[in-house]
């Protein structure tokens, strides 16, 4: 006997069916997830971590990482796979103040040279650990923050806490062209960090002679520049006297990065360098900092030859130069 179906029979195998398909569908969706946690894809660093991509894309300059190392109980920002060339900026995930690398320690050892400045410029956000430290330690300064890829803003603020505000202001645009747009203006700053990299070095326009005398005509009479450079740059020869070219005599602070500081005017003696890196003790020790051990670090040895060529708009190789031996 054929069994006719009633409009209610009808309805209840569609609602049957209907829970039986969610559920499946559920069911795939949660093996789905389980295996992205278990296959999230895990890669070996250049300096030895095992990190966690969580985050991937390609920008219009490069493409933009994150990666965090649940050992280490770190997240970190790099500009290339694996993170070959290094790790532009990273943060502790439980204590987000302390500070992961030595070079960011180095270049608040310019707070050495001038303790109190006002208005500040860095030129490069990488995760925003300067500005965010500068403005703890500094609340009535003025930063300007100036990155060119609206990529790495957005990754600054979505995965490293970074935030714009009434003293801290983001600005996307080219470091030089900044620059140089400044000086047809009043405003000049006291303290100028230079922290731009690309996926393999200082882009080329902001290594040379003629930046460098652009960047000292922004500063104020006695303001202070400091630049992360590589201890182990085939261009360190070159970028050395490129700035001695223009700011004379400066301290050299040294690890696996270089961190050059040097001033609008006289260099600051070590006893007054010293002087000051005492005004931080207290106020560096939530970044896990101790003011001793950067000063350790100032040295005004040249340790480079006095007689290499100097980088300038028509003679700045730094495509050729700039990599590390591999």
């Amino acid at each position: 006997m054929r069994r006719r179906w009633g409009l209610g029979g009808l309805a209840s195998g569609r609602m049957a069916s209907g829970r039986m398909t969610s559920l499946a569908l559920l069911v795939v969706a949660l093996a789905a997830a389980l295996v992205a946690v278990i296959l999230l894809p895990r890669v070996s660093t250049a300096d030895g971590g095992d990190q966690r991509l969580i985050h991937s894309e390609r920008s219009l300059y490069r493409q933009v990482l994150v990666y965090e190392d649940d050992e280490e109980g770190t997240r970190c920002l790099c500009f290339t796979r694996l993170c070959a060339i290094g790790r532009q900026s990273c943060s502790y995930l439980r204590d987000p103040d302390r500070l992961v690398f030595e070079y960011t320690q180095m270049m608040l050892g310019a707070l050495y040279l001038a303790p109190q400045p006002q208005s500040i410029l860095i030129i490069g956000l990488g995760g925003g650990t300067l500005p965010h430290t500068l403005e703890k330690l500094l609340p009535q300064a003025e930063i300007d923050v100036v990155e060119i890829d609206p990529a790495v803003v957005r990754v600054a603020q979505q995965y490293f806490g970074f935030r714009a505000d009434a003293h801290v202001h983001v600005i996307v645009e080219d470091g030089r062209a900044y620059v140089r747009r400044m000086l047809r203006g009043s405003r000049r700053y006291q303290l100028i960090m230079l922290d731009a990299y690309d996926s393999q070095y200082i882009p080329e326009h902001m290594l040379t002679r003629e930046f460098l005398m652009q960047v000292r005509a922004l500063l104020t009479p006695g303001g202070v520049v400091a630049a992360n450079t590589f201890s182990s740059s085939r261009l360190y020869q070159n970028e050395s006297v490129t700035y001695s070219s223009v700011f004379g005599q400066f301290y050299n602070l040294k690890s696996s990065n270089r961190v050059i500081l040097a001033a609008n005017g006289p260099l600051p003696s070590m006893d007054t360098v010293t002087r000051n890196s005492r005004l931080f003790v207290a106020a560096f020790r939530p970044f896990g900092l101790a003011p001793a051990d950067v000063l350790a670090r100032f040295s005004t040895r040249v340790d480079w030859d006095p007689h290499a060529r100097v980088l300038t708009d028509q003679y700045s190789p730094a495509n050729l130069l700039n990599a590390l031996p591999r």
